[in-house]
């Protein structure tokens, strides 16, 4: 009982002395909650994207798999994605066969011909001043719903259903039901690497920052323990005692990191990253996710609070420092990173052979090698500032303050100097695979900046539609149509039909003239009977064809075959056709290519618009590295924030002899001044050590995926002046309140 009674205690004075009391028990509250919000918010990132990907997976209706037999439950649906201005839209045509039809999940009815049900995205859009740019592409359908929240991924998606009466089974997919049918591909043993990294890397400062708020306060503590013994309490009583208030005021620190992290939840729906979106549902952290953050940053705290203890001696006529004379020793400090190395080591050049079951032995690797920079910093801040003397009035306090306690200021960058570290490690690391999941597509966007395959029964019309949108330059492009040698049926032979422009994109045609054929491959001669289609109409290859070069189309596409133009091959015996067009926009047009996307869609739902790029990069590496962008620049600007908080308290430790020293006649300028050398000094000895700590993590990192390894200095650079510019920040917001602190009214005691 005597345990529990001194713990309450503790907890008493956490929020005692009044008005100077709550206010310490604010500031920590605040730099915990923040962290803690940071924690439950980064617990909740793997079930919100596995809530997308459940209601991603509940309306799919084009998978592999057997077609279902037509009956009064059966469907048929067709893919109608688009893009509007960079962003995806997901759209789908439907035609019912029956009265049954199955509903998509978050549709309350099937939308007849003319009729489209939209995200409410999608009606926000439509109903912006950029509305009429998207509108043709649905036809005039009139809108007549919107789909609920378990038909989308997200709320900021795209998407709609669009009803037809015209849609046939030869170019859609019939389904009795809805839900996926497709395989999901793994991340593969490189993106695993870099997703782990990635998640170490984000949630180690928010871990390192936790460690140093629980520790605000802790001069004035220690005073109040120095009371406690004055009147009669033994050194084993104020450790309890102190355990009690910080156990309380990591409590208050959880509560409020709740309230947080509820608040920023509601937010989250109005947020959409790189086309990412997620209700505010989805984000809800694991229950025992939950119950492990409420009990293990209480412990953090008391354990932090019992290792700073064991560094002064509490006496009942003050508080003895133990530290100061005390030189720190670099052996122990190498320990951990070399830890790291070592778990790390075994998995050099094996990463891409080894089981998916070393995702811990990685995180643990990385976890400990970031450490290094942790344990390393106070012993290279005490190392640098120890034999330094002389300057200015306000480098001389500042120095001076560092040398009896550079602890403080160390947990202070930490965080920071985490951050950054992590950050070029997995930089160089992005660089060094990157060309694995890049490739060159062999498109040419030089003479075509877009394309439009579409199955046409006019293919001069349709072209002649093309170039009459608004912002393109010039439409050129074939016909194909399939044909068989006669006494040949396994054979296959590519007919392209256009004229002399068109057919040269595909091979070189010298002399070319309406009327003429050439042969660039394929198996074909002069002479031969061949059946065009289906068991459509025969044509025997002129005697006066010619054989042409193949080269690559603006598409990258090779095209052999036989090249006729339209005088030779009468295009209207073969019925609808295979259209492959090249679209040349007006670079002047910012949104040519929705113009190209609104004429295709005109002449066919169903057309395929693309714009051509000379490379390409797998869609998962960019996910990943946006979410690396994303979650580097939150973590600094929290961590920023929590440093803020972390400022304050440290200078309203200081209320009193800041305002003594303005008191006895020193300058506020000076004081000023000396508090913006202490933040510089450490952040610019802690910068160093994150690069040269992530330096040494991306080189593990790149010898363990077997790359070269390489150091990209702008990234470098770049990571390192956005840590400083955050560092500024708080350094620049930190003076006003400290302006207030060194008022006559800071000398009141009682």
């Amino acid at each position: 009982m005597r345990i529990v009674s001194d713990l309450l205690l503790g907890a008493r004075l956490a929020f005692a002395g009044g008005r100077d009391g709550w206010t310490r028990a604010v500031l920590t509250a605040v730099g915990v909650g923040i962290g803690v919000a940071m924690l439950m918010l980064a617990a909740a990132v793997p079930g919100a994207l596995d809530a997308r990907e459940a209601r991603g997976s509940a309306r799919g209706a084009l998978g592999i798999g057997d077609q279902a037999t037509p009956g009064e439950a059966t469907m048929l649906v067709a893919p109608f994605d688009t893009e509007f201005r960079g962003i995806p839209v997901r759209g789908r045509i439907l035609r019912p066969e029956g009265s049954r039809p199955p509903l998509p999940p978050g549709v309350a009815a099937i939308p007849r011909a003319g009729e489209v049900v939209v995200s409410p995205a999608l009606r926000d859009v439509l109903r912006s001043g950029d509305g009429a740019l998207f509108a043709p592409r649905l036809g005039g359908a009139t809108v007549t719903g919107t789909i609920g929240d378990a038909g989308l991924a997200g709320p900021g998606e795209l998407a709609f259903y669009l009803g037809s009466d015209t849609l046939t089974a030869d170019r859609a997919g019939r389904i009795d039901s809805f839900g996926d049918r497709t395989f999901n591909e793994g991340l593969g043993p490189v993106l695993t690497l870099l997703v782990v990294i990635i998640f170490v890397v984000l949630l180690l400062p928010i871990a390192v920052f936790l460690g140093a708020a629980v520790r605000f306060g802790g001069e004035r503590r220690d005073r109040r323990m120095a009371a406690l013994r004055l009147v009669g309490a033994d050194r084993r009583m104020t450790r309890r005692i102190a355990a009690g208030e910080a156990a309380a005021g990591a409590l208050l620190g959880v509560a409020v990191g709740a309230v947080l992290f509820l608040l920023g939840r509601q937010l989250v729906p109005l947020v959409t990253l790189w086309d990412i979106s997620v209700f505010a549902g989805d984000v809800r952290p694991p229950r025992e996710t939950q119950i492990l953050i409420a009990v293990a940053v209480p412990v953090l705290a008391v354990v932090v609070s019992m290792i700073s203890l064991r560094g002064v001696v509490v006496e009942p006529l003050g508080v003895a420092r133990r530290t100061a004379p005390t030189r720190r020793r670099l052996w122990w400090r190498l320990i951990l990173p070399l830890l790291g190395v070592a778990l790390l080591y075994p998995l050099i050049g094996n990463v891409r052979d080894a089981e998916q079951g070393n995702q811990y032995q990685i995180a643990a690797g990385a976890v400990l090698l970031l450490i290094g920079a942790v344990t390393l910093l106070p012993w290279l801040i005490d190392l640098v500032v120890r034999r330094m003397r002389g300057g200015a009035v306000p480098w001389q306090l500042a120095i001076r303050r560092l040398q009896i306690d550079s602890a403080t200021s160390a947990r202070l960058v930490n965080g920071v100097a985490v951050a950054v570290a992590g950050t070029i490690g997995l930089q160089m690391l992005f660089a060094g695979v990157q060309h694995e999941y890049r490739h060159d597509t062999g498109q040419d966007p030089d003479r075509a900046q877009a394309y439009v395959h579409v199955r046409t029964s006019d293919g001069p019309g349709t072209m002649a539609r093309l170039a009459a949108a608004p912002g393109i330059a010039e439409v050129t492009g074939t016909l194909q149509a399939a044909a068989t040698p006669v006494g040949e049926p396994e054979r296959h032979v590519e007919v392209h039909i256009g004229d002399c422009a068109a057919l040269a994109e595909l091979a070189t045609v010298e002399g070319c003239t309406d009327g003429a054929v050439f042969l660039s491959g394929g198996g074909v001669a002069a002479g031969d009977r061949l059946v065009l289609g289906d068991g459509g109409p025969q044509w025997i290859v002129p005697a006066s064809a010619r054989p042409a070069q193949v080269r690559p189309d603006p598409n990258g596409w090779t095209r052999e075959g036989v090249l006729a133009t339209p005088a030779a091959l009468d295009t209207s015996r073969l019925g609808p056709l295979n259209a492959s067009l090249y679209v040349s926009t007006d670079r002047r047009d910012p949104d040519a290519i929705e113009h190209v996307r609104n004429a295709a869609a005109a002449v066919s739902p169903l057309a395929s618009v693309g714009t051509l790029v000379e490379t390409q990069e797998a869609r998962r590496f960019t996910n990943i590295r946006r979410g690396l962008y994303i979650g580097a620049v939150v973590t600094l600007l929290l961590v920023g924030a929590s440093l803020l908080v972390g400022i304050l308290e440290h200078l309203r430790e200081r209320r009193r002899l800041l305002a003594m020293l303005v008191a006895v006649g020193t300058r506020r300028g000076t004081l000023a001044w000396s508090v913006v050398w202490q933040t510089v000094v450490p952040v610019l000895l802690g910068l160093a050590l994150a690069v040269l700590f992530g330096l040494a993590l991306g080189a593990v990192l790149l010898r363990m995926v077997g790359v070269p390894i390489s150091i990209s200095w702008p990234v470098v650079g770049m990571s390192a002046g956005l840590a400083t510019a955050v560092m500024l920040a708080v350094t620049l917001l930190s003076l006003p309140p400290l302006w207030r602190l060194m008022r006559p009214d800071g000398l009141r005691t009682e």
